[in-house]
Parts: C-alpha cells; sequence; structure tokens
C-alpha cells in the first residue's frame, strides 16, 4: 500500500489525549498475511495458566472480559492479563517481578528494556522457535521481525505496523476567500501562509491570524520533506538513499531547508509561540481559526466534537487534506519511523523449563495473528460485536459498546487499514488520503544507543541548536561548527558509528 521513497518497503502524531486510536504505534502497513487457521498443539485437559502484562487500562473484571474467556476457550488456556495505566507503574512492576524472579509469561517491553534484559540473559532467544512462531511471523511481517532483533537474535516479538495518520490540512474556505490554490511547492506553501497571515483572511477587519502552526518544528515537516530529508520530534531522520547510509544531519540538503524555514519564519508568517507549542494547543489555534495551516493527525480533524468546535468558531470553516508539497528533494510528507515498533511482547528464558507452557504462549501469539483469532481481538465474537458480509466486517453496537478495551489483546498487532475503517467508516477517505501520502521511511527505531552516548542530552542540543538556525539566532555559516560541537561533546560519532553497524547487519544497506 505504500509507495517506494527511500528504502525497500518492508512494511501514524495526535493531539494530546486523544484515544481514538488507542494501541496504535510504528510503521505503515503492510499486506495482510493473516493465517486462515492456526490450531494450538494438543496438551493436557487441564488448561494451562499464563500471567501477562502491560501498560493499559481499561480492562473489565475476568467474568465481563469475553476476549479472555473466548481465548481461553480456545486455547484451553486460563489467562490473567494485568495492565497499568502509567507507563512509570508498569515499568516499576515490570522490574519488580524481573528483581525477584517472579517472571510473567509473556510482557511488554520498550526497545531499552529489550537491550537490558536480553543481555542479562533473562529472555528467551525466540530464533529456535520462529519455525513455531511462522504464523506470527508471516502475519507481522519482516519489518516487524526484525525489530525484535538484539545482537543478531529475536528476543521480542513486535506487533504488525500501524498506519501513517499525518498530512497538511489547509483552510479551504480562506483559500476560496482569498483567491488562491491548493499550494504544491514549498514556496507557494510560504504564499500561502503570507496571504492567510497579511490579507484578513477571516474578515475581520484585524490583523489576527497567521500562516503555520503545529506542535514546534513539526510544523514544518511536509518542507523538510520537500528538500529530501528527515527531521520529526527534534530528531535527524537516518534513513538508506542509493544504498547509503544518510543522517539528515549531514546532508546537504539541511541547510537548504533550514533555510527555507528562516525565511518562513523571518516574514512573521508562523505561530509566534510555535518552539512552545504542543500537539493541543496547536489544534485549539486551528479550530478558533487563528491558523490556516497546520500539519496534523486525521482524526484531530475529523472527530465528531472538533468538527463541532470549528463550526462553533466559524459555520463556513472548511478544514482539507492536502499533498505534501514538491521541492528539489521530491515530496514527502515528514518521515516514517519503520524500526519504532508499535509494540514488543518478550518471554521470559526461565520458560524453557515449562515446555508446555512456553507451548501455550506460542499458541497464542499464533491465534491472535490468525484469522479468527485476529477478528476476536479486533472487534470481538462474531454474531455479537460484528457480523460478516462476505469479507466485510459490520459492526454492531455492541462494538462501540464493548469493544474499548479489545486492543489490550492485540498482542501482534492488527492490519491497521482495515481495522480504521471499520471503526472510523466515516472517515476512510481521511484515512487513505494520510496512508497514501509519501514518507521518508526512517530507520532510528532500530539503532541503540551505544555507551557513552547520551540520547537525550544529544536530542536536546539538537533541537536547540536547529531551532536558533531557523529562528536567526545563529547564522547557518556555523552549521558545521555546530556539528563539530556535536560531535566532540556528545560523542555523536559513537551514535552513527553503531548507526551504520546496525543498519548493515539488518540488511538494509551492503
Amino acid at each position: 500500500m505504500k509507495k517506494k521513497l527511500l528504502v525497500p518497503t518492508l512494511l501514524a502524531m495526535a493531539f494530546a489525549g486523544s484515544t481514538l486510536l488507542a494501541g496504535c504505534g510504528a510503521a505503515p502497513s503492510t499486506e495482510d498475511k493473516t493465517s486462515a487457521s492456526v490450531k494450538p498443539a494438543a496438551t493436557s485437559s487441564e488448561p494451562i495458566k499464563l500471567d501477562i502484562i502491560e501498560q493499559g487500562s481499561g480492562l473489565p473484571t475476568s467474568d465481563q472480559d469475553i476476549i479472555k474467556q473466548e481465548l481461553d476457550k480456545a486455547l484451553n488456556t486460563k489467562i490473567n492479563l494485568t495492565v497499568y495505566a502509567s507507563p512509570e507503574d508498569y515499568k516499576n512492576q515490570l522490574n519488580v517481578r524481573i528483581a525477584s524472579s517472579n517472571y510473567p509469561d509473556l510482557f511488554a517491553v520498550d526497545r531499552q528494556q529489550l537491550k537490558q534484559y536480553s543481555e542479562q540473559g533473562l529472555l528467551l532467544d525466540l530464533t529456535p522457535y520462529l519455525d513455531k512462531l511462522k504464523p506470527t511471523a508471516d502475519y507481522i511481517g519482516e519489518a516487524s521481525l526484525k525489530q525484535g532483533v538484539m545482537n543478531g537474535k529475536t528476543f521480542a516479538v513486535a506487533k504488525k505496523p500501524t498506519a501513517s495518520k499525518m498530512s497538511l490540512w489547509v483552510r479551504k474556505d480562506w483559500l476560496d476567500k482569498l483567491n488562491l490554490k491548493v499550494p504544491t511547492t514549498p514556496e507557494e506553501l510560504f504564499d500561502v501562509a503570507k496571504a492567510f497571515t497579511d490579507k484578513d483572511p477571516d474578515g475581520n477587519g484585524k490583523k489576527d491570524t497567521f500562516g503555520f502552526t503545529g506542535a514546534k518544528l513539526n510544523a514544518f515537516n511536509s518542507i523538510f520533506g520537500a528538500y529530501g530529508i528527515g527531521y520529526n520530534d527534534s530528531t535527524p531522520g537516518i534513513f538508506v538513499k542509493d544504498n547509503k547510509l544518510v543522517n539528515s544531519l549531514y546532508a546537504p540538503e539541511m541547510k537548504d531547508a533550514l533555510g527555507f524555514i528562516q525565511k518562513v519564519i523571518s516574514a512573521g508568517v508562523v505561530d509566534p509561540e510555535l518552539l512552545v507549542t504542543n500537539d493541543t494547543q496547536a489544534g485549539q489555534k486551528a479550530i478558533k481559526g487563528q491558523a490556516g495551516i497546520i500539519y496534523t493527525a486525521w482524526s484531530n480533524m475529523t472527530n465528531a466534537p472538533i468538527i463541532e468546535q470549528i463550526k462553533a468558531v466559524n459555520p463556513n470553516a472548511e478544514w482539507v487534506q492536502v499533498d505534501a508539497v514538491k521541492g528539489p528533494g521530491g515530496q514527502a510528507s515528514g518521515t516514517w519511523d519503520i524500526g519504532n515498533p508499535a509494540g514488543l511482547y518478550a518471554i521470559p528464558k526461565a520458560l524453557e523449563k515449562s515446555p508446555e507452557k512456553l507451548q501455550k504462549v506460542i499458541d497464542l501469539l499464533n491465534y491472535v495473528s490468525s484469522k479468527d483469532g485476529s477478528l476476536l481481538v479486533q472487534y470481538g465474537v462474531k454474531g455479537k460485536h460484528y457480523n460478516l458480509e462476505g469479507d466485510k466486517v459490520v459492526p454492531t453496537d455492541l462494538m462501540n459498546k464493548e469493544g474499548g478495551y479489545f486492543w489490550l489483546y492485540q498482542f501482534t498487532g492488527r492490519p491497521e487499514q482495515e481495522y480504521l475503517k471499520v471503526k472510523f467508516a466515516s472517515q476512510v477517505k481521511y484515512i487513505d488520503f494520510a496512508n497514501k501520502q509519501p514518507r521518508i521511511e526512517t530507520l532510528n527505531g532500530f539503532i541503540d544507543a551505544p555507551n557513552g552516548y547520551n540520547a537525550a542530552d544529544a536530542n536536546r542540543f539538537i533541537e536547540e541548536e536547529i531551532s536558533k538556525f531557523v529562528y536567526s539566532k545563529r547564522p547557518l555559516g556555523e552549521y558545521d561548527n555546530f556539528l563539530k560541537t556535536l560531535e566532540s561533546t556528545m560523542n555523536y560519532k559513537a551514535y552513527t558509528d553503531a548507526a551504520e553497524k546496525r543498519i548493515k547487519e539488518l540488511g538494509y544497506v551492503k
């Protein structure tokens, strides 16, 4: 479904507080390879208890948990799923259980935990079990399978990729009033932003509008993409072009992109509070008619409460998705990190001593990756929460009422595009538009910080200095000095060396 851009295709920013897409994570959807049927291995008649923990909320009690009941029935298990609402609580609870050797049978990990626990010898190397996990591996796809690899071994199962939600949005009624066309290049986008700032598009006789708003420099993701580089959430994209690894910070086009953004900001057509604006605040400025261009997720512009707020301010307001602008480096609506998993699940090495239980965990992963199991954990019970018309899933009212927690059991993810179109049927055109936007496919999520490199400090320094350049607080002529300082004081060279080694190991470059 995705357009091939800068790396081989192996395949979505929402306003803070949005819960429309619970359970969504990273890397665009690929072709669904769901197995039609997966039969668990034969075991004893006694149900096997499985202890699973992860971060999440909304899980009902066991007697009200229809998904648990159906899984137990299909697999002859007694699943005990425990969820913790905050990342801090989950991390603390997991650490306590690991430290006391009270291992869950299946548990969620982030990349840092995967590295730590695997190096401590606490996680089961799944490499010898990949044949048994073939339905799972086929379902999640090759790129996701690589997300669970550490030091050449598979220590976690990653969720199936999600779908991208981001695109540029523009006030079409303002375009029409000012007799402007939809912008297709960075220069046209700048002209529209200037007109929105200077020509009173809301007709109130006041100079109280501006062009761009967004979450910090993410407002310019499409411009970075037009110069053929990626910069997202203050992180320079690392990607492959012409079989060579490219770090956006070192790409010659980076200076050109920064120079253009500097021009845009100097013209006064950007939200004056941009660098301290988050997703929610940017959205509110768009809703209130203060800005006419925003880079955001379709879910943040098309859900009913947002539409009501927009129309309450101006009944004639019309926001439309527009294609990423095309520039000297091509066309890309920002980046998409195919190395960043939607979720990772690990099995403790200690479970090797309980082969029957280990087989049940494998059965569980394979079942939720099969046609019947995947439908169950996505939509609930057939005939109750949904019906099938041919291959089309038709939700019932009960799905909307009871299905808010089903994603907690999606241990291997879901076919995102199909799922979204069922759950948000009235928004299909926005879903398709965002998903079809070309993106620079970055590999940052595959790269682990080497010893002596503090990613948080380095990213903070990068964000501060890039902001200085685009806000004319530091001349672009000093850009090379900025890179030298980054390397000498932040040990950035160790990171770039680790990146090249890792990406070669994964086979993305030779």
